[in-house]
């Protein structure tokens, strides 16, 4: 669902975002094809099992962007758009071992996907679309590059021919010898050059697979962003963004077959302007590994693991933002200490605000330091820098309270919203009537059920984002839907919902 406009002609006057591009090398002035639809795509998760935390961060860093982007252009000017990927060999692989239907793990896994990056403060993307709706125009921009001599079929496969395309590596900075060297690809007897890349391959037994002019068979992991960005964004859009260990091969094979299927293979323009990508994430100094011991879920540390209490997803977004995105980002207990204290206070200072009127004025309150440093190549360490100032001057300052309001918003944190708050016993609607939840549960399930014999998963998101908005928990499991009252639930919140 698309946000309230939120656009603020004397901040968009005034604020010019720079942004480093992968592409030249170089920070530059972003400047949108129209300023009117600004997009964004960001390469989102293989669903097949848990999200950790080394995976939160692109979600962290570019919902920042996002925020950055609405707050300019404003909410009903910016697309944003991260997918779902639903058909892969680690879905088959756990369907396999478990038995389950890989449509069972995949609406499971992005349940708890999409539960955990909202509780780390992450706005849902405009749209969230899965491989699996796109695999008609798959199939077409395939036959495209086929025709046009960009692609070959060998053995049932179509793989991309990497020496049709010159400026192939130019996002990377390798060359084609370099890219052999250094990384590992398959060796196939059917490929003309070891970087060739699958673009569809054939399926077997028990794996998922659709029609196509090349055989029953699947697609290849790079074709599916290329579509869907190209169907939802056009053939040429804004930026786009993600781990910078998706540079090489998987951006790069996108930025060959894009351009080469739509029409510039020689000069290499079309498809993203901006190119953006975040460092790693390592653990007290290590990186995460499960040998190490030291590999966890977001969910493990919300819910507290080995015998360690949870942190606050507020906490867990602090920290990840006292890193510069391009800079290697080190997730330790102190740090989330220390960002509990921060949050606390920051949030004790707000609380004479709650129940005001401050929320009418705090779009436009964001501090004009905080902002400068976000649309300096989301510079969110300095912003936080001067947040820390306006605390100090917020103790005595009503108009410093609500700036570091407004700036904790803008950054993604719930400013009315102290800690532990407890919750009435009762639940009520405004309207003194019980809140019956087990009918919300039973509306949820149906809709899901509709939506896993159309793929179509629209209603099943709005209805959840609803629920969650309003404070409740909502799980979805292979046996059902379970909603219960979360700690700030609001029945209020639920008019209308049935």
């Amino acid at each position: 669902m698309r946000a309230p406009d939120t656009r603020t002609p004397d901040v968009t006057s005034e604020t010019s975002i720079k942004l480093h591009n992968t592409k030249t090398r170089r920070k530059e002035v972003f400047a949108p094809i129209d300023d009117k639809n600004v997009r964004m795509y960001v390469c989102g998760p293989t669903v097949y099992d848990r999200a950790h935390i080394g995976n939160a961060r692109p979600v962290i860093v570019f919902d920042v962007l996002y925020r950055l982007l609405r707050h300019v252009y404003g909410g009903d000017h910016v697309t944003y758009v991260r997918n779902f990927t639903d058909v892969d060999d680690k879905i088959n692989a756990k369907a396999a071992d478990t038995g389950r239907n890989i449509g069972e793990i995949c609406d499971e896994t992005i349940g708890w996907y999409l539960d955990d990056m909202r509780a780390v403060g992450a706005l849902d993307p405009n749209v969230m679309p899965r491989a699996t709706a796109y695999i008609p125009q798959m199939i077409a921009m395939i036959a495209k590059l086929v025709a046009d001599g960009h692609a070959y079929a060998a053995e049932g496969h179509v793989l991309f021919s990497v020496e049709s395309y010159e400026k192939y590596g130019a996002l990377s900075g390798r060359s084609i010898d370099d890219m052999i060297a250094g990384a590992r690809v398959e060796v196939a007897p059917y490929k003309r050059n070891p970087m060739d890349f699958v673009l569809w391959k054939p399926s077997g037994a028990g794996q998922p697979g659709w029609e196509s002019p090349w055989g029953y068979g699947r697609p290849g992991w790079h074709i599916e962003c290329s579509v869907m960005a190209d169907d939802l964004l056009g053939a040429s859009f804004d930026i786009h963004g993600g781990g910078n260990d998706l540079m090489f091969p998987h951006h790069e094979n996108e930025i060959a077959q894009s351009c080469c299927a739509n029409g510039h293979a020689a000069d290499g323009g079309g498809f993203a302007n901006v190119w953006m990508h975040n460092e790693m994430l390592q653990v007290e100094g290590k990186k995460m590994s499960k040998s190490l011991g030291n590999f966890f879920t977001v969910r493990d540390l919300l819910d507290g693991h080995d015998g360690m209490a949870g942190i606050s997803g507020e906490v867990i977004r602090f920290v990840f933002l006292s890193t510069h995105y391009r800079k290697p980002m080190d997730w330790t207990a102190q740090k989330a200490e220390q960002a509990k204290t921060t949050l606390t206070k920051w949030k004790e200072l707000t609380s004479s605000l709650r129940g005001g009127d401050a929320a009418q004025v705090l779009p436009k309150a964001v501090a004009d330091e905080v902002v400068a440093a976000v649309a300096d190549d989301l510079n969110t360490s300095l912003a936080i820098a001067h947040m820390h100032k306006l605390a100090k001057e917020a103790k005595d300052d009503i108009a410093a309270r609500i700036q570091l309001a407004a700036s904790m918003q803008f950054l993604g944190f719930d400013w009315e919203q102290p800690w532990n708050h407890a919750f009435g016993a009762s639940l009520v609607s405004e309207a003194g009537d019980p809140v019956d939840l087990e009918a919300f549960a039973s509306k949820l399930s149906a809709l899901r059920a509709k939506a896993m014999e159309t793929k179509d998963f629209s209603a099943v998101d709005e209805m959840k984002t609803a629920l969650l908005a309003a404070g409740a928990e909502v799980r979805m499991s292979k046996t059902g839907v379970d909603i219960d009252a979360g700690p700030d639930f609001d029945p209020s919140k639920l008019a209308g919902l049935l």
